[in-house]
């Protein structure tokens, strides 16, 4: 082939020159829509992430006002039902459990037999104790013989030494006899004496193997297994447990509230009331103030009020979260109508674009509502006549981050 030919074949082309300049030119536009895609991917990740991450907030129960609430209603705290009567069953000596005799839940009476402990120790020493006292009581019936015996035979000496058949010395001989085996009658009794006590410590600790309710109640934490070592005194590791179970009078429940300090004036005791548990909020117990503890919290500038419960009920359990309704006592006697809505915190209801909003929360996500509160107050609580139901939870607190559809984590009350 010439060289002519050669070059006709590396020569290239208009048209296939003017085909890779149109190429070339779609690159930048590929790469770019590259980048938007990637961007608006990355975008949405954020977004899905700020969405689901989870806001740790503090949470209320909405409840439904009564009637009293209105007419009487002079402050509303917060509080805990309590047991005023509560005890950790253990036994007074160390052993080894035999019987366990309690599950939770079980109501038992005073003096029930709640566990057992291994008493073959104590047995033997009760045993062994009773036979001393046994032996005592026997070498006390001997020296009684015995002084019966030298008073009779001083009573001789005496009569003879009048009439000169003995010697003056046997005569006192036998008068100190009597008198030495009568201090031995009166010793050994004093021994038998303590034999006896010795019976009854051993009884009283043999008696301590069985550990039984020191009043009627209900079981509400067993705390020991058979075969585990119990002791009155705490012991060090895992292995020595210090009571069988709790106990705690149901009758005794009562309700610990927390008044802050500003609004503690207005509470008086023997006031009427009304407590709403957080468990049962359509549910109005009627109650009174026991006690106003004279003390004060310093970190919550609180004030801890005993109130009572007028209304008994297996329903109601201790460490409830329950809300109080101090009402102002009056003689007037007529039937006020509740008003319409429920009654939520006051730091539940936030601003947001000129609105008042409230958070509720339902299946661990907030949903924003718009709410329409009442001008009066209750208290701490705020008056909302609709878009919040009675047993609502609502967000307290809401910080500003929290959005509709946000994620709640671990909302504590």
């Amino acid at each position: 082939m010439k060289n002519t030919d050669l070059l006709k074949e590396l020569r290239i082309e208009r048209h296939q020159r003017e085909e890779h300049a149109q190429g070339m030119g779609r690159w930048p536009w590929i790469v770019g829509g590259t980048v938007i895609v990637l961007c608006a991917l990355g975008a949405g990740g954020w977004w899905f992430f700020q969405r689901t991450q989870a806001v740790e907030v503090k949470t209320a129960v909405a409840i439904a006002p009564t009637a009293n609430t209105q007419a009487g209603a002079v402050l509303q705290a917060t509080g805990y039902v309590t047991a005023r009567r509560q005890a950790t069953v253990s036994a007074q000596i160390t052993g080894t459990l035999t019987d366990v005799l309690i599950e939770e839940g079980d109501r038992v009476e005073k003096d029930q037999v709640l566990a057992r402990l291994d008493d073959n120790a104590y047995r033997a020493a009760l045993d062994t104790a009773k036979a001393s006292a046994l032996a005592a009581d026997a070498q006390v019936l001997q020296l009684q013989a015995q002084v019966t015996q030298v008073r009779a035979d001083s009573a001789r000496f005496k009569t003879l030494a009048a009439t000169g058949l003995v010697s003056k010395q046997q005569d006192e001989q036998a008068r100190t006899l009597v008198a030495t085996t009568e201090a031995q009658l009166s010793a050994q009794r004093k021994m038998a004496a303590a034999a006896h006590a010795q019976v009854t410590q051993a009884q009283v600790n043999f008696d301590y193997c069985v550990v039984r309710a020191p009043f009627t109640g209900v079981i509400t934490q067993k705390a020991a297994q058979v075969g585990e070592i119990i002791s009155p005194l705490s012991a060090g590791g895992g292995f020595t447990r210090t009571g069988v179970g709790t106990i705690v009078d149901m009758d005794s429940l009562e309700i610990d509230v927390d008044v802050n300090e500003a609004y503690i004036g207005r509470v008086k005791s023997k006031m009427p009331a009304e407590a709403v548990l957080d468990a049962y909020p359509d549910w109005k117990i009627p109650a009174h103030v026991i006690a106003i503890v004279p003390a004060a919290d310093r970190g919550k500038a609180t004030v801890k009020v005993r109130v009572a419960l007028d209304q008994k009920d297996t329903r109601i359990v201790p460490d409830m979260g329950v809300r109080v309704s101090f009402l102002e006592p009056t003689d007037n006697k007529q039937a006020a109508q509740a008003p319409k809505g429920v009654l939520v915190p006051g730091a539940s209801i936030v601003q947001r674009e000129g609105k008042d909003i409230v958070f509720v929360v339902a299946d661990a996500v907030a949903h924003q509502r718009a709410v329409h509160p009442a001008p009066e107050t209750f208290g701490e609580m705020r008056l909302v006549p609709d878009a919040v139901n009675a047993g609502d939870t609502v967000v307290v607190t809401p910080p500003d981050d929290l959005k509709d559809g946000s994620r709640i984590a671990s909302a504590s009350k």
